[in-house]
């Protein structure tokens, strides 16, 4: 069948949805999964372009088409907490392992098209991966801020990890986005959701 490696690719990846994550969902009734966090930001891009810097220069179908790509390394590799700085360490080697392993189902040239989409949002340094990288660092952000913030206080997590992680990728991607994280913040460190540092 001519198809079957497509077919093949799409069943593998159905595992995302068995990826649980750290954060918790917008009822704070469980955690969500990789595969709902996925969908979540490509609904996200899609209402936040309109605010984004240098919209003339960003491609959104390209943003979404790594949007919807780039988590699917954490089927092997799976999702490592962005405030676990142990788990931090060789990251991107294993998850790039995972991405020539995943995509390696596909045949050219869909399979360099999604690996070099999957690097390109880890390397952050185009406009279509900077607002697609903001993007990603938003919904825990928000899901975290109008929840209890249990993915935060479970770790322990600081101001200082929270600005270090997420402040600049944010606010170099879009102004409104960057004053919708200091309004969200200072009500963070209000309600105690995240350590004072």
């Amino acid at each position: 069948m001519k198809i079957q490696k497509e077919i093949d690719f799409i069943l593998a990846v159905d595992a995302l949805k068995n990826v649980q994550r750290r954060n918790y969902n917008a009822d704070d009734s469980r955690r969500e999964n990789t595969a709902e966090h996925s969908w979540q930001i490509v609904i996200l891009a899609q209402i936040l372009f309109p605010y984004a810097k240098n919209r003339a220069d960003i491609d959104l179908l390209r943003v979404i088409r790594m949007l919807s790509i780039h988590d699917l390394v954490e089927i092997e590799a799976g999702d490592t907490f962005l405030f676990d700085e142990k788990a931090m360490v060789g990251k991107f080697e294993r998850e790039k392992q995972s991405a020539q392993n995943i995509f390696g189902i596909l045949d050219e040239p869909l399979r360099s098209e999604f690996f070099n989409l999957w690097l390109e949002f880890e390397e952050e340094k185009t406009p279509d991966a900077i607002f697609a990288c903001a993007i990603d660092r938003m919904i825990p952000f928000i899901l975290n801020s109008y929840t209890s913030g249990k993915s935060w206080t479970e770790a322990g997590v600081t101001e200082n990890q929270v600005r270090n992680m997420l402040e600049n990728a944010i606010t170099r991607a879009s102004d409104e986005m960057g004053e919708a994280f200091e309004f969200l913040m200072a009500k963070n460190l209000e309600t105690d959701k995240i350590v004072k540092s």
